[in-house]
């Protein structure tokens, strides 16, 4: 089995101690396929609601893999971007990133982000979206 890119959106929940998603975020973890990007950290970070809770997510540097992120994936997100505004489909560049660095890496991405099904069919990256 694959790894998985869980973007910011499941670890809200998973922290938040929500089902199903904390099950299926910890299940992740325990099978060692939960693989993270600078970007989502980076999320999680501002949105610590504790020192404890900053703490613990800046743990991630240590117990999971991050994507690569170079200046050839942060350009294939801007281009991408640019691409859906001009369809009419605005994505930020934080998801188009996530989505092309998913790809690259043959990760699937596990989110309960709507955009990430106009991703899914835009950059061909396998898509969980979570209710």
């Amino acid at each position: 089995m694959g790894k998985v890119l869980v973007d910011t959106s499941a670890w809200i929940e998973f922290f938040r101690k929500k089902e199903p998603y904390h099950a299926l975020v910890l299940g992740l973890v325990d099978e060692d396929r939960v693989c993270c990007a600078g970007i989502i950290l980076g999320e999680l970070l501002q949105g610590a609601r504790s020192d404890k809770e900053l703490e613990v997510l800046k743990d991630f540097l240590h117990v999971f893999e991050f994507v690569p992120e170079t200046p050839v994936l942060w350009e294939k997100a801007g281009e991408l971007s640019f691409a859906l505004r001009r369809k009419g489909e605005p994505v930020g560049l934080s998801d188009c990133f996530i989505a092309v660095a998913a790809r690259e890496c043959d990760a699937e991405i596990l989110s309960l982000d709507k955009h990430f099904w106009i991703l899914k069919k835009e950059v061909r990256v396998a898509v969980t979206r979570l209710k």
